[in-house]
Formats: structure tokens, sequence, C-alpha cells
């Protein structure tokens, strides 16, 4: 009995000396744990688009498979012609492959009933595309292209789209911005609790995306990317996480 009781007594006391020693460290090392202040920073800049890519496209229909294709031939000779003497160059001109088409005719009995179809001819389609840095210039000529109509053409010119080359430092420079802000809003919150800023721990990107300036676009949660305007402004967030003292 004698022995048990010791043994009892040396487990209690190991118990208690245990959790003293839990306690002490936890006591001991309580300020290692550091607390933090999440924010997010915007960084944003206005640009001009310098690269244009504009497409249209031509056809041409035929009872003769051979025919439509020597029509369409002629129209792609005159469409180039048209392009050069407007000083596009040649390696700017990129016709597409051509695609064909059957073209047929449903014929119907006397109680609208669908009895078959009746083979009319062959539709041919060709697009051409330009890209080109000489954006003003490639604007006039979406608008001009009218022209090749009057030359008996059957020519649809789509609306230009507009690119810029040198987004990837323009990237570089929000990212900067957005670090930036995200630390400014961070010391003010920090100086409104009375703590003091400190290291930035972690960072990850956000929202990247491109909106028409004055085009009355919508920020989306996932990105939009404009190519309609010209005029754009590029905006990025920057989720920041930084410690407080």
């Amino acid at each position: 009995m004698e022995n048990k009781k010791y043994i009892s007594t040396f487990l209690i006391a190991l118990a208690v000396v245990c959790a003293a020693a839990i306690l002490g460290s936890a006591f001991k090392n309580r300020n290692n744990y550091t607390q933090k202040i999440s924010v997010t920073g915007l960084g944003s800049r206005d640009f001009v688009s310098d690269l244009v890519v504009w497409t249209g496209s031509f056809s041409r229909s035929s009872f003769e498979l051979k025919q439509a294709y020597q029509l369409l031939n002629n129209d792609r000779e005159l469409i180039q012609k048209y392009f050069t003497s407007k000083g596009v160059s040649e390696k700017e001109l990129i016709f597409s492959s051509v695609t064909i088409s059957k073209n047929f005719d449903e014929l119907f009995d006397n109680e609208g009933r669908l009895t078959g179809r009746k083979f009319i001819g062959y539709t041919l389609n060709q697009s051409i595309t330009i890209e080109s840095k000489e954006v003003e210039k490639i604007e006039n000529l979406s608008r001009e292209v009218t022209e090749l109509i009057n030359q008996g053409i059957e020519f649809y010119s789509e609306n230009p789209r507009y690119y810029y080359t040198k987004l990837a430092a323009l990237k570089v420079e929000m990212i900067s911005e957005a670090t930036k802000d995200a630390r400014s809003r961070a010391q003010s919150i920090a100086e409104n609790a009375r703590n003091k800023l400190g290291n930035l721990k972690n960072a990850s990107m956000g929202v990247f995306q491109i909106v028409g300036q004055n085009a009355g676009e919508d920020y989306s949660w996932g990105g939009t990317f404009n190519t309609s305007s010209k005029r754009k402004t590029a905006s990025i967030t920057l989720n920041c996480d930084f410690e407080i003292n």
C-alpha cells in the first residue's frame, strides 16, 4: 500500500512539474505570436493602344465551284491591290484559307410539308486580317473600306481590336504601385489601433483587368480584357499581409 501511495504521489508531482513547464513555456513565448493586418492595394495606369488588328471578309457564289473560286480569286487580287495602294505592307496582309458551303433550296408540297432539297450552287468565303502598329492608318482604312463595294466586291468589315505590346512592363509598374497603396492602407489601420506596422509577410495578386476609358464598362471579379477601345485603363489588385507589433 505504501508503495502505491509513493507511486501516486510521484505521478501527481510529475504532473504538476510538467504543467508548470508547459505554462512557463507558453508565458515565455506569448510574445512570439505575431498578429497581422490583411489589406488590398490597387494599382492602375491609363494607356493608348499601340497595336491594331482588323479583319474583313468577302465571298462569292456560283452554281459551278470552279467559277465561284475564280470570282473569289479575282476579288482577293483587287483587295490586296487596294490595301497596298493605301500603304499597307504585303507582310501585314494575312489571307485565311477558303471555306466552301453548298447551298440548297427546300422544297415543299401544297400542304407545306418538306419534300426535299434542291442544290442551287456554292458559296466561297475568305477573310483578311491586318495586324499593324500604325493604329490610326488602319482605323481609317476600316472606315473607308466601303470603297471596295463600289468595285463590286461583297466586303464585310469588322470592328478593329486594340492591344498594347508593353503590357508586361506596365503590369510591373502597377504591382509596385499596388504594394505601396497596400502599405499605406495598413499603416493607417495600425496607427489608428496604436500599433506599429511590421514587414510584409505575404502578397498575392488579385484581379487584373483592362477596360475602355469612358466606356461605361463594369469591373468584374474575374477580370475583363477590353479590345474594342483604343484608350484603356488597366488596374490590378494585390492582397497583402503585414505584421503588426
